[in-house]
């Protein structure tokens, strides 16, 4: 059966997916996963990218923390939630999958999730923290020491109540093996998850 038969229900509603995770965990090989089954992918830092570019800054990690707490002063620790609401609300009339990959604090879900209901689902991927350090120590863009990486770790879940959409989540992808190990971890939840809804609408 395909998905978005699966995935349509009353008011022809369809699902959208967001990935929530700590740094390193994998939530970005999770998305283009889901990219790979015909999502359509919106990440919120590229409207921070595209904030610090507006303002003639290099795109670094400095300047796009800097940028993303001066917006979230301005407009709300649910900045990115409000953007990205136009563009989902597009690809769902249009009848497309979404999967959101950056979705960080609680105010965003609740943002979302008041626009969404009960058809925004979250995704927690789970990776034991001495992996995800070794990742961050490996990956060839801007690479963290453990150090760096305990400290950003500190300052997600006290700064920008990270932890709240990953304690709520709705799934939990466990990825401490393999990229393609991953994929087939997610395609499987797509198929768990299509069972689930075909389930709710018998």
């Amino acid at each position: 059966m395909e998905w978005r038969k699966i995935a349509t229900v009353e008011k022809k509603r369809y699902y959208t997916l967001a990935i929530v995770g700590m740094p390193g965990a994998g939530k970005s090989v999770v998305a283009n996963c889901l990219v790979s089954e015909d999502f359509k992918l919106i990440r919120f830092g590229s409207f921070i990218i595209e904030e610090v570019k507006r303002r003639n800054l290099e795109v670094t990690a400095e300047n796009e923390r800097t940028v993303r707490e001066d917006l979230r002063r301005k407009y709300g620790m649910d900045i990115c939630a409000q953007l990205a609401l136009p563009i989902i609300r597009k690809y769902l009339e249009q009848g497309e999958k979404v999967v959101i990959d950056g979705l960080y604090s609680l105010s965003e879900y609740e943002t979302l999730r008041t626009e969404l209901g009960s058809s925004l689902l979250l995704i927690a991927v789970f990776t034991p923290r001495e992996l995800r350090y070794k990742r961050l120590a490996d990956r060839p863009d801007r690479p963290l020491s453990a150090a760096e990486a305990e400290s950003r770790d500190m300052m997600e879940v006290k700064n920008i109540e990270k932890s709240g959409p990953i304690a709520l989540s709705d799934f939990i992808l466990i990825n401490d093996q393999s990229i393609d190990a991953l994929c087939d971890k997610t395609r499987q939840l797509l198929l768990d998850l299509g069972k689930t809804l075909a389930n709710k609408r018998a």
